[in-house]
């Protein structure tokens, strides 16, 4: 039994530990292009993909000042990236969770980012990122960044929650196993019945 409850532990850290090295396994940068910024306003993106790019992860960063969240409630801003006519993604983008990152503390200058999805697959040749105002409260936008990135991890993400309850089934059920293992408590040696003494002990 402490065998089968190793095993299960053993598989629990094994899901546990996936997504974080797939997700670092082969992957790398293709682009990080200003889609925005205060004098052009917004620029479409032209990008050259590999299939061997599959699948690409897009993720924006926008930098703004002066705010420490952004509004909730609507898209700050709408992508959709086009390639051969046909569009391949089309995202409203809310920055829902994002935190600020510190950039100019002098300036208050913060960069927020989010995902914006996978593209999978991937058919060589080019893509165009189209950024727009969404329709949330106007934020004052210093920045818009499309950052690109090749072979990202497409995991489950019901990995980990799964992997945890097998970790804990797997621990307990090899700490019961070692008890039985361990025997029965040891006598009381006041059971024990009291020494005879004499010629016939």
């Amino acid at each position: 039994m402490r065998l089968i409850f190793g095993l299960i532990l053993a598989a629990g850290l094994a899901m546990i530990a996936y997504p974080r090295l797939a997700a670092g396994t082969g992957a790398g940068p293709i682009e990080n292009r200003r889609v925005y910024d205060a004098q052009s306003g917004f620029v479409p993106a032209e990008v050259q993909f590999d299939a061997a790019d599959a699948p690409v992860a897009v993720s924006v960063e926008l930098t703004a000042k002066g705010l420490a969240s952004l509004p909730e409630g609507g898209a700050i801003l709408t992508m959709t990236a086009a390639s051969g006519g046909r569009t391949v993604l089309a995202r409203a983008l809310d920055f829902a969770g994002a935190s600020g990152q510190d950039i100019n503390p002098q300036t208050g200058e913060k960069v927020f980012r989010t995902d914006a999805g996978i593209i999978d697959p991937v058919e060589p040749g080019s893509y165009t990122f189209t950024f727009a105002d969404g329709d949330a409260e106007r934020v004052t936008v210093s920045a818009v960044d499309l950052v690109l990135a090749r072979h990202a991890a497409t995991v489950d993400r019901r990995f980990q929650p799964i992997g945890f309850s097998l970790m804990a089934i797997g621990f307990i059920g090899s700490v019961l196993a070692f008890r039985r293992r361990g025997g029965g408590p040891s006598a009381n040696p006041n059971s024990q019945p009291p020494p005879r003494w004499g010629r016939g002990a």
